[in-house]
Protein backbone atom coordinates (compact mmCIF):
# COMPACT_ATOMS: atom_id res chain seq x y z
CA UNK A 1 0.00 0.00 0.00
CA UNK A 2 0.89 3.50 -0.37
CA UNK A 3 2.84 5.48 2.32
CA UNK A 4 0.04 5.68 5.11
CA UNK A 5 -1.99 8.84 5.49
CA UNK A 6 -1.39 10.51 9.06
CA UNK A 7 -5.27 10.03 9.84
CA UNK A 8 -6.01 6.25 8.77
CA UNK A 9 -2.20 5.45 10.51
CA UNK A 10 -3.49 7.73 13.67
CA UNK A 11 -6.11 5.86 14.35
CA UNK A 12 -4.37 2.32 13.45
CA UNK A 13 -2.19 3.36 16.02
CA UNK A 14 -4.29 4.83 18.57
CA UNK A 15 -6.16 1.54 18.78
CA UNK A 16 -9.36 3.84 17.67
CA UNK A 17 -11.42 1.59 14.90
CA UNK A 18 -11.40 2.84 11.68
CA UNK A 19 -14.34 3.47 10.42
CA UNK A 20 -15.59 1.37 6.80
CA UNK A 21 -18.01 2.10 4.60
CA UNK A 22 -18.79 0.11 1.81
CA UNK A 23 -20.05 0.51 -1.35
CA UNK A 24 -22.00 -2.76 -2.99
CA UNK A 25 -23.32 -4.12 0.59
CA UNK A 26 -26.50 -5.56 -0.68
CA UNK A 27 -28.69 -8.00 0.96
CA UNK A 28 -28.90 -10.57 -1.18
CA UNK A 29 -25.69 -12.67 -1.74
CA UNK A 30 -23.58 -9.81 -2.35
CA UNK A 31 -19.70 -10.71 -2.43
CA UNK A 32 -19.71 -8.23 -0.04
CA UNK A 33 -21.80 -9.78 2.30
CA UNK A 34 -20.08 -13.28 1.86
CA UNK A 35 -16.37 -12.04 2.48
CA UNK A 36 -15.96 -7.99 3.51
CA UNK A 37 -18.67 -8.43 6.13
CA UNK A 38 -17.58 -11.34 8.03
CA UNK A 39 -13.75 -9.91 7.91
CA UNK A 40 -14.25 -6.61 9.30
CA UNK A 41 -16.45 -8.55 12.10
CA UNK A 42 -14.09 -10.76 12.84
CA UNK A 43 -11.22 -7.94 13.16
CA UNK A 44 -10.72 -5.63 15.73
CA UNK A 45 -9.50 -1.95 14.90
CA UNK A 46 -12.17 -1.83 11.92
CA UNK A 47 -15.64 -0.78 12.49
CA UNK A 48 -18.62 -1.16 10.08
CA UNK A 49 -20.45 2.66 9.77
CA UNK A 50 -21.82 2.97 6.51
CA UNK A 51 -23.05 1.34 3.31
CA UNK A 52 -24.41 2.32 0.04
CA UNK A 53 -26.01 0.82 -2.88
CA UNK A 54 -27.83 1.41 -6.39
CA UNK A 55 -30.88 3.18 -4.62
CA UNK A 56 -32.05 4.73 -1.29
CA UNK A 57 -34.92 2.16 -0.61
CA UNK A 58 -32.79 -1.38 -1.30
CA UNK A 59 -29.28 0.62 0.76
CA UNK A 60 -32.17 0.67 3.84
CA UNK A 61 -33.25 -2.70 3.51
CA UNK A 62 -29.28 -3.99 3.42
CA UNK A 63 -29.00 -1.56 6.70
CA UNK A 64 -31.56 -2.99 8.51
CA UNK A 65 -30.48 -6.04 7.52
CA UNK A 66 -27.04 -6.44 8.24
CA UNK A 67 -27.48 -3.52 11.54
CA UNK A 68 -25.58 -0.77 9.92
CA UNK A 69 -26.96 2.62 10.72
CA UNK A 70 -25.25 4.38 7.88
CA UNK A 71 -27.29 3.87 4.55
CA UNK A 72 -26.92 5.66 1.61
CA UNK A 73 -28.25 5.75 -2.13
CA UNK A 74 -25.50 7.02 -3.54
CA UNK A 75 -21.01 6.87 -3.08
CA UNK A 76 -20.50 10.56 -3.11
CA UNK A 77 -23.20 10.46 -0.11
CA UNK A 78 -21.12 7.47 1.75
CA UNK A 79 -17.66 9.31 0.94
CA UNK A 80 -18.67 12.54 2.37
CA UNK A 81 -19.64 10.84 5.55
CA UNK A 82 -17.62 12.32 8.58
CA UNK A 83 -17.96 9.12 10.55
CA UNK A 84 -16.17 6.92 6.88
CA UNK A 85 -12.33 6.96 7.22
CA UNK A 86 -12.09 3.85 4.44
CA UNK A 87 -14.20 3.45 1.61
CA UNK A 88 -14.70 -0.17 0.34
CA UNK A 89 -15.38 -0.46 -3.46
CA UNK A 90 -17.39 -3.97 -3.73
CA UNK A 91 -18.78 -4.14 -7.52
CA UNK A 92 -18.89 -4.94 -10.77
CA UNK A 93 -15.65 -4.02 -12.97
CA UNK A 94 -16.80 -1.54 -15.32
CA UNK A 95 -18.37 0.68 -12.12
CA UNK A 96 -14.66 0.66 -10.23
CA UNK A 97 -12.69 3.48 -11.87
CA UNK A 98 -15.84 6.28 -11.30
CA UNK A 99 -16.77 5.15 -7.66
CA UNK A 100 -12.51 5.03 -7.00
CA UNK A 101 -12.51 8.58 -8.48
CA UNK A 102 -15.54 9.67 -6.16
CA UNK A 103 -13.77 8.28 -3.26
CA UNK A 104 -10.30 9.72 -3.70
CA UNK A 105 -11.37 13.32 -4.58
CA UNK A 106 -13.59 13.10 -1.21
CA UNK A 107 -9.75 12.60 -0.05
CA UNK A 108 -11.24 8.98 1.65
CA UNK A 109 -8.80 6.10 1.51
CA UNK A 110 -10.10 2.81 -0.77
CA UNK A 111 -9.89 -0.56 -0.76
CA UNK A 112 -11.04 -1.27 -4.41
CA UNK A 113 -12.06 -5.19 -5.43
CA UNK A 114 -9.75 -7.09 -8.16
CA UNK A 115 -9.92 -6.42 -11.30
CA UNK A 116 -9.32 -2.82 -9.76
CA UNK A 117 -9.97 -1.46 -13.67
CA UNK A 118 -11.75 -2.58 -16.55
CA UNK A 119 -7.96 -3.04 -18.03
CA UNK A 120 -4.89 -1.64 -17.72
CA UNK A 121 -5.49 2.38 -18.89
CA UNK A 122 -8.41 2.56 -16.13
CA UNK A 123 -6.12 1.04 -13.46
CA UNK A 124 -3.32 3.11 -14.06
CA UNK A 125 -5.52 6.47 -14.39
CA UNK A 126 -7.03 4.82 -11.10
CA UNK A 127 -3.19 5.03 -9.65
CA UNK A 128 -2.43 8.62 -10.96
CA UNK A 129 -5.32 9.89 -8.94
CA UNK A 130 -4.42 7.83 -6.03
CA UNK A 131 -1.12 8.99 -5.73
CA UNK A 132 -2.52 13.01 -6.51
CA UNK A 133 -4.61 12.43 -3.43
CA UNK A 134 -2.07 10.71 -1.25
CA UNK A 135 -4.25 8.52 0.55
CA UNK A 136 -3.38 4.44 1.43
CA UNK A 137 -5.03 2.46 -1.19
CA UNK A 138 -5.52 -0.92 -1.39
CA UNK A 139 -6.17 -3.35 -4.01
CA UNK A 140 -8.45 -6.57 -3.41
CA UNK A 141 -5.32 -9.12 -4.31
CA UNK A 142 -6.06 -11.14 -1.02
CA UNK A 143 -4.43 -14.37 -2.47
CA UNK A 144 -0.84 -13.70 -0.68
CA UNK A 145 -2.71 -12.96 2.58
CA UNK A 146 -4.11 -16.28 3.46
CA UNK A 147 -1.93 -18.05 6.13
CA UNK A 148 -1.45 -21.37 3.67
CA UNK A 149 0.08 -18.87 1.26
CA UNK A 150 2.22 -16.94 3.89
CA UNK A 151 3.51 -19.93 5.11
CA UNK A 152 4.53 -21.40 1.84
CA UNK A 153 6.34 -17.80 1.55
CA UNK A 154 7.69 -19.09 4.53
CA UNK A 155 9.07 -22.26 3.73
CA UNK A 156 10.66 -21.30 -0.01
CA UNK A 157 12.54 -18.34 1.92
CA UNK A 158 13.92 -20.97 4.37
CA UNK A 159 14.99 -23.59 1.83
CA UNK A 160 12.27 -26.32 2.63
CA UNK A 161 12.21 -27.22 -0.96
CA UNK A 162 15.86 -26.15 -1.96
CA UNK A 163 16.41 -24.18 -5.47
CA UNK A 164 13.14 -23.91 -6.74
CA UNK A 165 13.32 -25.16 -10.37
CA UNK A 166 9.76 -25.13 -11.49
CA UNK A 167 5.98 -24.74 -10.39
CA UNK A 168 2.96 -25.87 -12.10
CA UNK A 169 -0.81 -24.26 -11.38
CA UNK A 170 -4.02 -26.47 -12.92
CA UNK A 171 -7.80 -24.70 -11.66
CA UNK A 172 -11.09 -24.86 -12.82
CA UNK A 173 -12.71 -21.00 -12.84
CA UNK A 174 -16.55 -22.18 -11.93
CA UNK A 175 -17.40 -19.88 -14.38
CA UNK A 176 -16.96 -19.93 -17.84
CA UNK A 177 -18.18 -23.26 -18.31
CA UNK A 178 -21.13 -25.19 -19.48
CA UNK A 179 -23.90 -23.60 -17.29
CA UNK A 180 -23.77 -19.92 -15.57
CA UNK A 181 -26.16 -18.35 -12.84
CA UNK A 182 -28.47 -15.84 -13.96
CA UNK A 183 -26.78 -13.22 -11.74
CA UNK A 184 -23.74 -13.95 -13.22
CA UNK A 185 -23.77 -13.60 -17.14
CA UNK A 186 -21.53 -10.44 -16.84
CA UNK A 187 -18.64 -12.29 -16.73
CA UNK A 188 -18.92 -14.00 -20.07
CA UNK A 189 -18.82 -10.60 -21.69
CA UNK A 190 -15.35 -9.93 -21.96
CA UNK A 191 -16.06 -6.24 -22.47
CA UNK A 192 -17.04 -6.36 -18.65
CA UNK A 193 -13.13 -7.35 -17.73
CA UNK A 194 -14.28 -9.76 -15.02
CA UNK A 195 -12.90 -13.04 -17.22
CA UNK A 196 -10.86 -16.40 -16.72
CA UNK A 197 -7.85 -14.65 -17.44
CA UNK A 198 -8.23 -11.43 -14.91
CA UNK A 199 -10.19 -13.18 -12.27
CA UNK A 200 -8.87 -16.46 -10.85
CA UNK A 201 -5.97 -16.54 -13.37
CA UNK A 202 -4.81 -12.91 -11.88
CA UNK A 203 -5.44 -14.21 -8.54
CA UNK A 204 -3.56 -17.19 -8.68
CA UNK A 205 -0.74 -15.47 -10.29
CA UNK A 206 -0.90 -12.82 -8.23
CA UNK A 207 -0.17 -15.47 -5.50
CA UNK A 208 2.65 -17.41 -6.62
CA UNK A 209 4.52 -14.06 -7.29
CA UNK A 210 4.04 -13.56 -3.32
CA UNK A 211 5.56 -16.80 -2.79
CA UNK A 212 8.26 -17.44 -5.62
CA UNK A 213 8.81 -13.35 -6.95
CA UNK A 214 7.48 -11.53 -9.85
CA UNK A 215 7.68 -13.85 -13.24
CA UNK A 216 10.84 -12.49 -15.87
CA UNK A 217 9.18 -13.52 -18.71
CA UNK A 218 5.91 -15.00 -19.21
CA UNK A 219 3.75 -16.30 -22.22
CA UNK A 220 -0.22 -16.38 -22.02
CA UNK A 221 -2.55 -17.40 -24.49
CA UNK A 222 -6.22 -17.36 -23.96
CA UNK A 223 -8.59 -19.56 -26.22
CA UNK A 224 -12.40 -19.81 -26.54
CA UNK A 225 -13.34 -23.92 -26.83
CA UNK A 226 -17.19 -22.62 -25.43
CA UNK A 227 -18.79 -19.73 -27.24
CA UNK A 228 -21.84 -19.80 -25.34
CA UNK A 229 -22.86 -21.13 -22.24
CA UNK A 230 -26.46 -22.37 -20.66
CA UNK A 231 -28.71 -20.37 -17.97
CA UNK A 232 -29.66 -22.62 -14.84
CA UNK A 233 -32.57 -20.87 -14.47
CA UNK A 234 -34.33 -20.15 -18.25
CA UNK A 235 -32.43 -23.15 -19.61
CA UNK A 236 -31.65 -20.72 -22.67
CA UNK A 237 -27.62 -20.12 -23.96
CA UNK A 238 -26.37 -17.00 -22.89
CA UNK A 239 -23.36 -15.82 -25.46
CA UNK A 240 -19.72 -15.85 -24.41
CA UNK A 241 -17.48 -13.65 -25.63
CA UNK A 242 -14.36 -14.42 -22.75
CA UNK A 243 -11.95 -16.84 -23.01
CA UNK A 244 -12.69 -20.41 -21.40
CA UNK A 245 -8.65 -21.24 -21.57
CA UNK A 246 -5.74 -20.00 -20.15
CA UNK A 247 -2.33 -21.44 -20.92
CA UNK A 248 0.60 -19.27 -20.17
CA UNK A 249 4.73 -20.39 -18.95
CA UNK A 250 7.23 -18.40 -18.15
CA UNK A 251 10.55 -17.85 -15.87
CA UNK A 252 10.64 -16.89 -12.32
CA UNK A 253 13.39 -14.87 -10.80
CA UNK A 254 16.48 -17.69 -10.65
CA UNK A 255 15.44 -19.58 -13.88
CA UNK A 256 12.89 -21.63 -12.30
CA UNK A 257 10.24 -22.81 -15.11
CA UNK A 258 6.53 -21.82 -14.02
CA UNK A 259 3.35 -23.16 -16.06
CA UNK A 260 0.03 -22.22 -15.31
CA UNK A 261 -3.49 -23.93 -17.14
CA UNK A 262 -6.87 -22.50 -15.98
CA UNK A 263 -9.97 -23.99 -17.88
CA UNK A 264 -13.91 -22.51 -17.36
CA UNK A 265 -16.02 -24.92 -15.46
CA UNK A 266 -15.65 -27.22 -13.12
CA UNK A 267 -13.40 -30.47 -13.29
CA UNK A 268 -14.35 -33.92 -12.07
CA UNK A 269 -10.59 -34.28 -11.24
CA UNK A 270 -8.66 -31.13 -9.99
CA UNK A 271 -9.83 -27.99 -9.27
CA UNK A 272 -6.87 -26.42 -8.43
CA UNK A 273 -3.56 -27.78 -7.73
CA UNK A 274 -0.12 -25.76 -7.19
CA UNK A 275 3.29 -27.40 -7.03
CA UNK A 276 6.29 -26.07 -6.19
CA UNK A 277 9.22 -28.25 -7.19
CA UNK A 278 13.15 -27.77 -6.11
CA UNK A 279 16.12 -29.53 -5.62
CA UNK A 280 15.68 -31.01 -2.10
CA UNK A 281 11.71 -30.72 -1.39
CA UNK A 282 8.22 -30.23 -3.01
CA UNK A 283 5.19 -28.29 -1.69
CA UNK A 284 1.68 -29.07 -2.60
CA UNK A 285 -1.25 -26.52 -2.62
CA UNK A 286 -4.89 -27.81 -3.21
CA UNK A 287 -8.61 -26.95 -3.15
CA UNK A 288 -11.70 -27.85 -4.33
CA UNK A 289 -12.16 -24.86 -6.30
CA UNK A 290 -9.60 -22.74 -8.76
CA UNK A 291 -9.94 -19.54 -6.81
CA UNK A 292 -7.24 -19.79 -3.66
CA UNK A 293 -8.41 -16.79 -2.27
CA UNK A 294 -11.69 -17.69 -1.41
CA UNK A 295 -11.37 -21.37 -0.96
CA UNK A 296 -10.32 -23.60 1.91
CA UNK A 297 -6.33 -24.63 1.28
CA UNK A 298 -4.75 -27.67 1.96
CA UNK A 299 -0.77 -27.86 2.51
CA UNK A 300 1.20 -30.80 1.65
CA UNK A 301 4.85 -31.20 1.55
CA UNK A 302 7.74 -33.65 1.20
CA UNK A 303 11.93 -33.49 1.69
CA UNK A 304 15.25 -34.92 1.93
CA UNK A 305 14.37 -38.90 1.99
CA UNK A 306 10.79 -38.77 2.00
CA UNK A 307 9.48 -40.61 -0.71
CA UNK A 308 5.33 -38.88 -0.16
CA UNK A 309 3.26 -36.09 0.84
CA UNK A 310 2.24 -35.51 4.22
CA UNK A 311 0.10 -32.66 6.05
CA UNK A 312 1.90 -30.05 6.57
CA UNK A 313 -0.08 -27.34 9.45
CA UNK A 314 -0.01 -23.74 9.15
CA UNK A 315 1.56 -22.17 12.44
CA UNK A 316 -0.61 -20.25 15.02
CA UNK A 317 1.62 -17.11 13.90
CA UNK A 318 0.25 -17.02 10.22
CA UNK A 319 -3.14 -17.42 11.18
CA UNK A 320 -4.16 -14.34 12.70
CA UNK A 321 -8.05 -13.89 13.00
CA UNK A 322 -9.01 -16.95 14.99
CA UNK A 323 -12.75 -15.68 15.41
CA UNK A 324 -12.93 -17.29 11.28
CA UNK A 325 -12.24 -21.13 10.52
CA UNK A 326 -10.35 -21.45 7.26
CA UNK A 327 -12.83 -24.06 5.97
CA UNK A 328 -16.65 -22.61 7.36
CA UNK A 329 -15.61 -18.94 6.39
CA UNK A 330 -13.74 -19.38 3.38
CA UNK A 331 -14.70 -16.39 1.65
CA UNK A 332 -14.06 -14.02 4.27
CA UNK A 333 -10.59 -15.62 5.37
CA UNK A 334 -8.09 -14.56 3.45
CA UNK A 335 -9.74 -10.96 3.37
CA UNK A 336 -9.93 -10.57 7.07
CA UNK A 337 -6.15 -11.82 6.89
CA UNK A 338 -5.52 -8.83 4.37
CA UNK A 339 -7.51 -6.13 6.61
CA UNK A 340 -5.47 -8.02 9.75
CA UNK A 341 -2.26 -7.01 7.35
CA UNK A 342 -3.50 -3.64 6.67
CA UNK A 343 -3.62 -2.97 10.12
CA UNK A 344 -0.07 -4.17 10.44
CA UNK A 345 1.08 -1.87 7.49
CA UNK A 346 -0.62 1.27 8.91
CA UNK A 347 1.05 1.18 12.24
CA UNK A 348 4.40 -0.73 11.41
CA UNK A 349 5.04 2.00 8.27
CA UNK A 350 5.36 -1.69 6.18
CA UNK A 351 3.54 -2.47 2.72
CA UNK A 352 2.78 -5.81 2.77
CA UNK A 353 -0.72 -5.32 1.71
CA UNK A 354 -0.92 -4.70 -2.34
CA UNK A 355 -1.80 -0.92 -3.43
CA UNK A 356 -3.20 0.30 -6.79
CA UNK A 357 0.66 0.74 -8.12
CA UNK A 358 0.74 -2.95 -7.27
CA UNK A 359 -2.72 -3.36 -9.10
CA UNK A 360 -1.07 -1.94 -12.38
CA UNK A 361 1.44 -4.25 -12.13
CA UNK A 362 -0.31 -7.05 -12.25
CA UNK A 363 -2.75 -5.56 -15.11
CA UNK A 364 0.67 -5.31 -16.73
CA UNK A 365 1.68 -8.52 -16.24
CA UNK A 366 -1.46 -9.69 -17.61
CA UNK A 367 -2.11 -7.90 -20.66
CA UNK A 368 1.53 -6.86 -22.05
CA UNK A 369 1.99 -11.38 -22.20
CA UNK A 370 -1.23 -12.07 -23.85
CA UNK A 371 0.22 -13.12 -27.25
Amino acid sequence: MNTPGSSLADLARSGRPIGVGVIGLGARGSWAERSHLPALRAVPGFELRALSTSSKQSAERSGRKHGVRRAFGTAAELAACDEVDLVVVAVKVPHHRELVRTVLTAGKSVLCEWPLGNGLAEAEDMARLARAHAVPTVVGLQARSHPAFAYTRHLVADGYVGEVLSTTVVGSGGAWGATVGPADHHVLDAANGATLLTVPFGHALDGVASVLGEPEELRIRAASRRTSAVDTETGRPVPMTAADQVVASGRLPGGAVATFHYRGGTSRGTNFRWEINGTEGDLVLTAPVGHPQLSPLTLEGGRGTSTALAPLTVPEAHARVPRLDPRADAPAYAVAHAYQRLLDDLREGTAHVPDFAHGVVRHRSIEQYVL
